[in-house]
Parts: C-alpha cells; sequence; structure tokens
C-alpha cells in the first residue's frame, strides 16, 4: 500500500477515537439503565459473566491482533503484500482455534465457572456468551489486519454496529424478561444476548469489508514459511496475551475472593453479597470509560510506532511517543479527577435505584485508579512498539499480587468489606504505572520528560476538579435537582479546564492532530 494511502498515526487516532467515543457513549446508554432494570443482584449476574467472558476472551484474543497490526504494518511498510496476506490467514486460523477451545469450556463449564465466583446465578450468562468468543476471535483477526493496513475506519464502524445491537436488543430483552416476572439472572442472560448477537453482526461486516478491500494480488515478494510466521506471531503475542489477559485474571480472581470473603469471613449471604458486588459493578461501567477512550490511542500507537521503528525513523518514533502520553494525560487526568469530585452526585443520578452514599464511596477512590489505567495503557503499547513485550507482564504480576494480597486481607474487615475492591484497584494500577513508565525512560533512546509531560495537565485537572465541586456545592444550595447541579458543575468544569489548557499552553499541533479539522483549530488557537 502506497504511504500516502495510509491513514497516519493521527487520522487514525481521530477515526478511532470518534468511533470509541460512540461507541462508549451507546454503552453507557446500555450499562446504567440495564443495571437500574437488573438491580443491584442483577447487576452482580450481569458482570459475574462478564468477567469470565473477559478472562477468556483476552486469553484467546488480547495478543494476536497486537501481533498481527504489527506484522502487517511491518510488512506494508517494506512493500511485501505477499506477506502481509499470509500472515492474515495463519493468524485467522489461530483465532478460531482459540476461539472454539474458549466457546467449550464456557458452553459445556458454565456452572463450574460460575461456582468459582461463587455466585451460582452467573451460569446462564457465562452460556449465552459463549458464541461470542468465537465470533470476537475471528473478529479480531479482520480488526488487526485492517489497523496493520492503516485502516481505522472498519474497525470504528464494527465497534458501533456492535454496540448498538448490544443496545437495542439487550435492553429489549432484559425489560421484557424482568416485565414477565423472571429472575434477575435470567433478565441478565437476555441482556447478554445482546452482546453475543453483536458480535455476530459485526463478524458479517468486517468479513465483507476485507473481501471488498482486499487487494490483488500483484506483488512478487516471496512469503515466509506458515510455521515461521506462527512462531513469529507467537513470539510477539504470547507475552502481549499474559500482560493484557492478566487484568482479566486478576479481576476474575478478585472477584472470587471477595465475594468469597464477603460470605465466608463475613458471614454474608448471597443476597446481601450480589447487592454490595452489584453496586460495585455498576460504578465501574462509569470507572471504565476513560480507559475506554484509550483504546484508540493504543490501536494507532503500535502499528505506527513499528512502522517508524522499521524505516528507522527516529524523530517519528520521539513524536508519536510523547504525543501519545501527552494526550492520554489531556483526556485520562480530568475524566478520573472528575470522576473523584463529583462521585456521589454521579452515582445518584446515573443509578437511582442503588445505595448513592457507598456507590460514591467505591467510585471515588476508582477514579483515582483510572488515572491509571490508562497510563499503565498506554505505556504498554509503547514498550510493545519497542519489542519489550516482558515488561508490561512484570508490571501487571507486581499490581496484580498487590491487589489480591490486599482485597483479600480487606474484605475480611467488616469496616472495609466491599471497599476491598477499588482500593486494590488503585494500589494495582499505580505500581503498574510506575513500573511501566520507567522501562519506557530505560528502554528508548530518546528519554521523555515525565515532568514536563505530566505536571501541567494535573495542576489543571486538580483545578478543574475543585471547581467541578465548589459549583456543585454551590449549585446545590439553590435548586435541589441533582441532575441540575451535576450539569452546571460538569459544565462549569469543561470551561476552567479548556481555559487553563489554551492558558497553559499544553497542547501542541501533535496533539490537535488527534481531533478531527485538528490543523484548522491550532490554526485559529494558534497552537504550535
Amino acid at each position: 500500500m502506497a504511504r500516502d494511502k495510509k491513514q497516519s498515526f493521527f487520522g487514525g487516532a481521530a477515526v478511532l477515537a470518534a468511533g470509541i467515543a460512540a461507541v462508549k457513549i451507546i454503552g453507557a446508554v446500555f450499562a446504567i439503565p440495564l443495571f437500574n432494570i437488573l438491580g443491584a443482584a442483577g447487576a452482580a449476574d450481569f458482570n459475574n459473566a462478564y468477567n469470565i467472558y473477559s478472562m477468556l476472551l483476552m486469553i484467546s484474543t488480547a495478543g494476536l491482533p497486537v501481533a498481527l497490526s504489527k506484522m502487517v504494518s511491518e510488512a506494508n511498510t517494506l512493500g511485501r503484500e505477499n506477506q502481509a496476506r499470509r500472515i492474515f490467514r495463519v493468524s485467522f486460523r489461530a483465532f478460531l482455534t482459540l476461539g472454539a477451545l474458549s466457546f467449550l469450556v464456557m458452553w459445556f463449564g458454565n456452572e463450574w465457572c460460575a461456582g468459582l465466583l461463587h455466585n451460582a446465578n452467573a451460569a446462564y450468562g457465562i452460556r449465552v456468551l459463549a458464541p461470542a468468543v468465537v465470533c470476537v476471535g475471528c473478529l479480531s483477526a479482520f480488526r488487526g489486519y485492517a489497523q496493520g493496513s492503516f485502516r481505522m475506519t472498519p474497525t470504528a464502524i464494527s465497534q458501533i454496529m456492535e454496540a448498538l445491537c448490544k443496545l437495542v436488543v439487550g435492553l429489549a430483552l432484559a425489560r421484557h424478561f424482568m416485565n414477565a416476572g423472571k429472575s434477575e439472572s435470567v433478565a441478565a442472560a437476555g441482556a447478554i444476548a445482546g452482546v453475543t448477537i453483536g458480535t455476530i453482526l459485526a463478524l458479517v461486516y468486517m468479513a465483507a469489508d476485507y473481501l471488498l478491500h482486499r487487494a490483488p494480488a500483484r506483488a512478487h515478494d516471496h512469503p515466509d514459511a506458515n510455521g515461521v510466521i506462527l512462531r513469529r506471531l507467537l513470539v510477539l503475542a504470547v507475552p502481549i496475551t499474559l500482560s493484557s489477559s492478566m487484568v482479566s485474571v486478576i479481576t476474575l480472581i478478585d472477584t472470587s475472593l471477595v465475594q468469597g470473603q464477603l460470605q465466608n469471613a463475613l458471614g454474608y449471604t448471597l443476597d446481601k453479597t450480589r447487592d454490595l458486588y452489584g453496586t460495585y459493578s455498576a460504578v465501574m461501567k462509569l470507572y471504565n470509560l476513560p480507559a475506554s477512550l484509550m483504546v484508540a490511542l493504543t490501536a494507532s500507537v503500535i502499528p505506527t510506532l513499528s512502522s517508524s521503528l522499521a524505516a528507522r525513523d527516529r524523530a517519528q518514533t520521539t513524536r508519536v511517543m510523547n504525543a501519545s502520553l501527552r494526550v492520554t494525560a489531556l483526556l485520562a487526568f480530568p475524566m478520573g479527577l472528575g470522576l473523584w469530585a463529583l462521585a456521589e452526585p454521579i452515582t445518584r443520578l446515573c443509578y437511582p435505584r442503588y445505595d448513592a452514599k457507598l456507590g460514591g464511596e467505591l467510585l471515588a477512590v476508582l477514579g483515582l485508579a483510572s488515572l491509571f489505567v490508562c497510563l499503565t495503557l498506554i505505556s504498554n503499547s509503547v514498550l510493545q512498539a519497542h519489542n519489550a513485550v516482558k515488561v508490561p507482564i512484570l508490571s501487571m504480576l507486581i499490581g496484580g499480587v498487590a491487589k489480591i494480597v490486599l482485597n483479600y486481607n480487606l474484605a475480611a474487615i467488616e469496616s472495609v468489606n466491599i471497599h476491598a475492591a477499588p482500593i486494590g484497584t488503585l494500589v494495582c494500577f499505580a505500581l503498574s504505572t510506575a513500573v511501566n513508565l520507567f522501562f519506557v525512560w530505560l528502554i528508548v533512546r530518546d528519554k521523555p520528560n515525565y515532568f514536563d509531560i505530566f505536571t501541567k495537565p494535573l495542576a489543571a485537572s486538580l483545578l478543574m476538579a475543585v471547581s467541578a465541586k465548589a459549583a456543585y456545592a454551590l449549585a446545590h444550595r439553590v435548586v435541589s435537582s441533582n441532575l441540575v447541579c451535576v450539569g452546571a458543575a460538569v459544565a462549569l468544569a469543561v470551561v476552567v479546564y479548556a481555559a487553563l489548557v489554551l492558558a497553559l499552553r499544553i497542547m501542541t499541533r501533535d496533539d490537535l492532530a488527534l481531533l478531527p479539522k485538528g490543523d484548522r483549530l491550532a490554526k485559529i488557537l494558534r497552537v504550535k
């Protein structure tokens, strides 16, 4: 593919950012009313089933898409079109095999999986999600190939299709089963069915896109043998899979330990445990929003850095790396601190059926944790693009062990109980971020200046958070509507943060290039 036809890193990130933003808006529209329909107990059943799915999904698909996009981008940069095609075919077979194995575990071992989490009610949802593992595996192959070819739009469209189907079908089935007098666990399984159907439709679209845009076989390069490609894929994918799936594995272990400790150490009933964990699951949907937006950056960082490293373009490599870290700070810091500042009002607004005080306490800690999650994700991508694929494994292992130890011991304390989960999450990702950033500084040739990159966004975000908190308190004295108060606080926070970003000249032209019409915006704002 000619270089002038490739989407640049910034253009690709802008497309994916728009797609991810749309997906997350749809996801929020789905999760918030869904969890209000299901209640805290149903939310626990939904989340428990989804945790099993996420772990198996990560094991079967986490590393291969990244390895695929990396190898395809390198092959395209070197003009090896036949090599790129063969890489895709070998990867697709690997995805299909792993997906099939995960399907068997979820379909036939659904009750066993639910028992591991100390919640037998999750068994229905686990079985309903089983076909989705196979579909997402194949879907990831098509997405990885498109991103490795610097075509980000198909991925964004397929994600929106998937999210819309989950929204429409999932909510409709959940409401239908609840109105029909079915249990929360059955309604949760109905909501999960929307996820499975969405992955099937997205797979059909990506397969059609691949067939339509597949270039004619006119290259004359000799591709490597299947075995050579598979070995290279595994060398790249296995460490990435271990580091990526470690989060899901740790989350699964954490879920089992926390729910087990609440029942065994504190003597809570299953229903009380489901209520507590359901509240935690609900606010986790809000906590995940900042990290979800990082997918756009991480999807573009790895193939683009790999391409510039393969071309020995040192200036472009440094430019992309610094811009990625800075944009992560610009996005993650205000979102995370905003969740911390308005935790209880946001919980009350989004989940009126839930305990707003408990949810607010949990979300405040998770808001701080989300900062480190975002930094961990972007630093993982930088390290993986530089072939330092073992470092993310080490960092997550250190953070994960700390989380498990903390959660197991803290959950058994009556005054802490479910609060152990967000505390462990905060410590886990703070440690992971510290290890990752140290190794990024150690490995790359042009050392990033973390003080310059992070200090101004952090200062602007702290001032924004204080302004939001004060604005909410002031508004609450005048009006009783929580919606109006939150809206006023958020509006002021946006204005304050935007003004500080411009006044402190935090953004560069490279950062604005991530946005649609970014070059024009840079000229208007006179950003260099």
